[in-house]
């Protein structure tokens, strides 16, 4: 499982024509999902997005986590983060979940998400999105389970 966090001012997420999910400030999360991966791992990365300091304190130190400055969340689902790209111009997909285990996976973080954070907005799971963002930094994480 992968989380590629980006540090935002502000994001949405549009399908076909109509904003899905937006947040201020916060955090605009890139969920990719591998064949391996189950709930247990979907929990601990949760619990790390929702902890992780990336945030600003008083003395401009990155010491704050999203829960902390009261940000929101915006979830993407994002199956090429499961790309094999070691070899020849052409990623590979052979490690991403199949694409019905994904959506049940992907839906239960979003759940386990919502219910331990009150900003939490989201894309929808396989649709072709339009994603845009301020990056605040820019200050970019990869989270892996």
């Amino acid at each position: 499982m992968k989380a590629l966090l980006q540090r935002v001012s502000r994001a949405s997420v549009t399908v076909d024509a109509r904003c899905v999910g937006e947040i201020e400030q916060g955090l605009l999360v890139f969920l990719g999902l591998d064949k391996d991966d189950d709930r247990l791992a979907a929990d601990r990365i949760v619990e790390k997005l929702l902890a992780y300091r990336v945030f600003a304190d008083a003395e401009g130190r990155m010491n704050c986590s999203v829960a902390d400055v009261g940000g929101g969340v915006l979830l993407v689902s994002q199956f090429t983060l499961s790309a094999d790209t070691r070899k020849g111009l052409r990623p590979s997909f052979s490690s991403a979940m199949p694409p019905a285990e994904a959506v049940q996976l992907y839906d239960y973080f979003l759940a386990r998400l919502r219910q331990r954070h009150p900003v939490v907005a989201a894309g929808e799971f396989g649709a072709d999105m339009q994603v845009s963002l301020v990056n605040d930094g820019p200050v970019t994480f990869l989270l892996e389970c």
